[in-house]
């Protein structure tokens, strides 16, 4: 694993008020040496982490050396969201996970480049949650990215988001809580389509199950052996507190003074982060004169799709930086 470095936030308080004389915020950089090259940021998803590439990367067809965000031109840094539970025990301390909102997760990471003396970013993107965050940075910082790529995310989170929140908090409270949460979530990340053309009602002799639901117990069991019930439910929270306008005013009122360069990537199957707020997104950033683009992946995977559609999202994204 990429060494994991530390900066410490020192008398951090949340939006809700509650204060935290020290927070580590953990994170790994990877390419061009710090203070050597433009930066790129990028934002981890619900159960992501920092190893962005690598052995255990998540995004290893995007970031990496020739990649679309490329780490022989660029410092590339990637932040834990403080309580991920990633080689950190951040977690345990903190347990009013409700305090927390993605708005002070934005905060945080703000505070973390200016002490790292970062002070611009050629490049911020953020997949899911960490898009979310994205966004409450640039609203909290107008004129600091130049290009934002906001990938299966918005700038707030809908009543239907909200709802499956809902189902994964009370889940969480469950007696199998980890398990049977990651099952759930796995169905708002695919599709139909995606599991027909997966499993194709196949079975699996020796558990005398159904591959798809063999698939699901695997992903359950999975997260429970490297999750925490801490992290997962701050991360829930954090999913359905998503929202730039609030206590700020409207949409255009926020974006108003927002200069960065907007690319935004939905997927056309996408359950949760649905395309057609996306593209509503999209038209009232035109409408304002900003320098926005669109791009939609075709794909049957739904919300993953950004994880596995990787040739559409490079072509994508090369012609953004050109």
């Amino acid at each position: 694993m990429k060494e994991l470095k530390c900066i410490e936030i020192k008398d951090f308080v949340t939006l809700s008020g509650r204060k935290y004389p020290l927070l580590n915020l953990t994170y790994q950089t990877f390419g061009k040496p710090l203070g050597e090259a433009p930066v790129i940021v990028v934002n981890h998803a619900l159960t992501g982490n920092s190893q962005v590439i690598g052995k255990e990367g998540w995004w290893n067809q995007t970031v990496g050396e020739g990649k679309a965000f490329d780490t022989t031109t660029h410092t590339v840094i990637c932040f834990n969201i403080p309580g991920n539970g990633y080689h950190s025990r951040e977690h345990e301390l903190i347990k009013d996970y409700k305090e927390w909102i993605a708005r002070d997760v934005a905060r945080i990471f703000l505070l973390g480049l200016a002490q790292l003396q970062v002070n611009h970013l050629e490049i911020l993107s953020g997949s899911s949650l960490g898009g979310g965050i994205a966004w409450e940075m640039i609203a909290l910082a107008p004129e600091y990215v130049t290009h934002f790529f906001a990938v299966a995310t918005d700038w707030k989170t809908t009543d239907w988001v909200i709802a499956n929140c809902l189902i994964q908090e009370r889940l969480l409270e469950g007696n199998n809580p980890l398990h049977d949460a990651r099952m759930h979530a796995m169905l708002c990340y695919r599709t139909p389509a995606s599991l027909k053309e997966k499993f194709d009602r196949s079975v699996n002799p020796d558990k005398n199950l159904f591959n798809t639901e063999t698939w699901l117990l695997h992903h359950g069991e999975k997260l429970q052996n490297r999750f925490t019930l801490p992290a997962y439910k701050l991360m829930n929270q954090l999913v359905k507190t998503i929202d730039i306008g609030k206590d700020r005013g409207t949409f255009e009122q926020v974006m108003a003074r927002v200069t960065t360069q907007i690319h935004i990537i939905a997927t056309n199957t996408d359950l949760y982060f649905v395309p057609e707020e996306n593209r509503l997104t999209f038209e009232r950033l035109q409408q304002m004169d900003k320098r926005v683009t669109y791009h939609e992946i075709i794909s049957i995977h739904g919300h993953d799709a950004f994880l596995i559609e990787y040739q559409q999202l490079d072509a994508f994204i090369r012609p953004c930086l050109v």
